[in-house]
Parts: C-alpha cells; sequence; structure tokens
C-alpha cells in the first residue's frame, strides 16, 4: 500500500502550493493510489525506467527510495537497471547502480531466527518507525502472486519494537511463530506473545508489537488497509516489561 506523499508541501508548500498540492493529492493521492489498476511495486518500477531514460538523477534517488519501500527487492532492481542499460545507455545505467547500491546495500539474509520462515532482509524501509533492528520476508506480494493480501514474516531482535499506529479501512491479524514479544492496545495492558498467539488487530485500533527485551521474536503480518505511524512507545513503560 502506498504511503502518503507528503514532499510536495514540505518542499514547495509556502513557495509554489498549487504544485505541491497536485503533487501530493493528485500525482500520488491519486494516480498511485489507484494499486487495483497497477499496483505501487509496478508503477515505481515504470518510475524508475522513466528516470534512468531520461537521466534525472536527482528524482531518481527519491523514487528508489520509494521501490524499495513498495517492495522492490535489490534483485529485481538489478535486473531492471541491467536491461535497461542496453536502451538508454551505459553511462546512465552507471550512475542508477550507484545510487540503488547504496539504497540496498545491507539487504543480505541474515541466518534463521525463531520461526518456521525464512528471517529475511533488513526492514529498512520502515527503520525510522521501529526502535532496534527488525528484518521482513514478504512471503506474499499481491502484485505478484494475484493476491489482494499481503502477508509478510516480520522478525525483531531482542528489545526492538514498533511505534503506536493504526490501521484504517483494513485490518491486521499477527501470528506468532517464534521467540517472545508484546502486544498492547492503547488504553489496556500490554499482552505476553508466544509461538501460537494470535492477534486480531480491528480496523481503527491504535496499538505497537514487538519483541521482549531478552528474546528473538517472530511473527506473520497479514494485513490489509492503510498504516497510519504515531508516535513512539515510551521507553520507560517498555523497560518495565518482564
Amino acid at each position: 500500500m502506498a504511503k502518503k506523499q507528503t514532499a510536495g508541501r514540505k518542499n514547495l508548500g509556502n513557495f509554489a502550493p498549487q504544485f505541491a498540492a497536485l503533487n501530493d493529492d493528485v500525482l500520488f493521492g491519486q494516480v498511485w493510489a489507484k494499486e487495483n489498476e497497477l499496483s505501487a511495486h509496478d508503477r515505481s518500477l515504470i518510475t524508475i525506467a522513466a528516470l534512468m531514460a531520461m537521466g534525472n538523477t536527482e528524482q531518481i534517488e527519491a523514487h528508489l527510495n520509494i521501490g524499495k519501500t513498495n517492495g522492490i527487492t535489490k534483485e529485481e532492481i538489478v535486473a531492471e537497471i541491467t536491461h535497461l542499460a542496453f536502451y538508454v545507455g551505459w553511462p546512465k545505467a552507471w550512475s542508477t547502480f550507484n545510487r540503488a547500491k547504496e539504497i540496498w546495500q545491507g539487504d543480505e539474509e541474515i541466518p534463521q531466527q525463531p520461526g518456521i520462515f525464512a528471517t529475511g532482509p533488513k526492514n529498512t524501509a520502515y527503520d525510522q518507525y521501529f526502535v532496534g533492528q527488525s528484518y521482513n520476508n514478504s512471503l506474499v506480494k499481491p502484485e505478484k502472486n494475484g493476491s489482494r493480501v499481503p502477508v509478510n514474516n516480520v522478525t525483531f531482535e531482542p528489545g526492538c519494537y514498533n511505534h503506536w499506529h493504526i490501521h484504517h479501512d483494513g485490518s491486521q491479524i499477527l501470528l506468532v511463530t517464534g521467540g517472545r514479544g508484546w502486544y498492547q492496545e492503547w488504553g489496556k495492558n500490554p499482552q505476553e506473545l508466544t509461538p501460537g498467539s494470535v492477534i486480531v488487530v480491528h480496523d481503527g485500533v491504535k496499538h505497537w508489537h514487538g519483541a521482549a527485551k531478552d528474546s528473538w521474536f517472530s511473527h506473520l503480518a497479514i494485513t490489509t488497509g492503510k498504516t497510519e505511524w504515531l508516535e513512539p512507545v515510551q521507553p520507560a513503560e517498555y523497560e518495565q516489561l518482564p
């Protein structure tokens, strides 16, 4: 699901407010949002190809980052740039590779951690919403598998947890496969999670989840709707958990 874009207003809101609104509300808010016609993953591949062909090196870095957030893997971006090199030129491929290498570096998988699914690469696309290091293995990608529901194996290092967040116009199911962790809804006590725990997060419920301080933690996340990321969990409250 494409994240709401605010770059226009952030960078040009005071200088060119109409252009900023068209960028955020029309281009990204309407065109990019039509994922039933063309997934965000595929739109990113197309956009990167167009920018590479034109040699727009300033904009392509931002769209490489967006593409990674939209699920483009290192293998996919390498294949795309290599393929395009024969059509748009070797120098443009080199320039794009240099930027892509920085963005996808460190995505190698780590040794298998608790759980039955592979740990996957570092969850760098969502680093800003996590305390500590997490990993994400995308098991079901709607744009590739024909499913409308993505399924991800998310693994947390000991002491890693995400920020408060809400799923709008959808829900989330967490199926714990390994380790020990925590889940908490706003205004309620934290729940300890162990293998076999099942959590259903309903539409509009503010919550967070993550590992215990002394344990790795893995769960499957089956998510629909749009995610709104909110403030971090208070460290003092997390540290009080056993």
